[in-house]
């Protein structure tokens, strides 16, 4: 392909991410943005929180938690950088700035209360953040949570409600005009986790190790017939694996598996799940891509 033709891609396909914390994006969409930055696409992530209120794993970063020095958000801010040069994703962004945002901690613990933390933002100010990067990027595609976001963390639950009200504030022409030419996004999907993938990696999970994930503990798992676009990740497995082993303050990696700071282990899956909350599929489905048939698209990629 010509650099001309290259450049043309990343015009044409403007893919946006809008994640929780740093790490979940490697999780749950690794292998996605390392397929669509090796194709020239435009590949925006938004992390809404430093990720204050995690656990460590390794003993020695133990000093970093928020009950002690509390400069794991410091910390994240390199791991996600990491973990990002690993899939080849340029840009990268903190929802209205790094630190803007705190860390909420799991449901119902006392940060939840915390003026400064993610759960208690405005929902209309924080989407407005959100906005901007819509007016800029111009993305066709948004990938987030559902309305649980995929396990009922607060942080996810909150970055799936600033994530679809700031496309509908965006698709506005009347809203914040200062922010740029209204923009709408065509299709919008959810993390999504097909449940006969997840048993039958759990199963070997628990062939391999001591303890084993229970498929609660997964987020956005849903019946298989949910899922609208399945996207194969063979080719970037190593580059998702890498970028999941740069957040070595969250994750664990052991070949085909993975491990949060519970010691449950669960399968590191390379193909990648995704359920259409807003837009068309068309007949495909499920969809191989996820800018399949949009308007002014080819099936190269490249603007019609």
């Amino acid at each position: 392909m010509t650099a001309a033709a290259d450049q043309s891609t990343a015009a044409a396909r403007r893919l946006l991410l809008v994640h929780a914390h740093p790490d979940d994006e490697s999780i749950g969409n690794g292998a996605t943005m390392a397929r669509y930055a090796a194709e020239g696409a435009q590949v925006t992530l938004v992390t809404c929180t430093l990720g204050e209120g995690g656990e460590v794993i390794p003993g020695e970063l133990a000093h970093l938690t928020a009950d002690r020095q509390d400069g794991l958000g410091a910390h994240r801010i390199g791991e996600l950088a990491a973990a990002m040069r690993e899939v080849g994703v340029t840009d990268v962004r903190f929802l209205g700035g790094q630190g803007r945002y705190r860390d909420s901690g799991m449901l119902g613990v006392p940060e939840n209360d915390r003026p400064d933390c993610f759960w208690q933002a405005d929902l209309d100010q924080a989407a407005g953040h959100l906005v901007t990067v819509v007016r800029e990027v111009r993305p066709q595609v948004l990938v987030t949570y559902d309305e649980r976001g995929g396990y009922g963390h607060p942080d996810h639950i909150k970055a799936h409600r600033v994530a679809m009200r700031a496309a509908e504030l965006a698709a506005d022409p009347h809203y914040r005009p200062e922010l740029g030419p209204a923009w709408r996004i065509v299709r919008i999907f959810w993390n999504r986790m097909p449940r006969s993938v997840l048993l039958a990696g759990l199963r070997a999970a628990a062939e391999r190790f001591e303890l084993a994930a229970e498929p609660e503990d997964v987020p956005g798992v849903v019946a298989d017939e949910l899922i609208d676009a399945a996207l194969d990740g063979a080719r970037f497995a190593d580059r998702k694996a890498a970028a999941m082993r740069a957040h070595v303050t969250q994750i664990t990696v052991d070949g085909g598996f993975f491990a949060l700071s519970n010691d449950r282990w669960q399968p590191l899956v390379a193909d990648e799940y995704y359920q259409l909350a807003r837009g068309e599929a068309g007949s495909a489905r499920p969809l191989t891509d996820l800018f399949a048939g949009l308007p002014g698209i080819g099936a190269t990629g490249i603007e019609a």
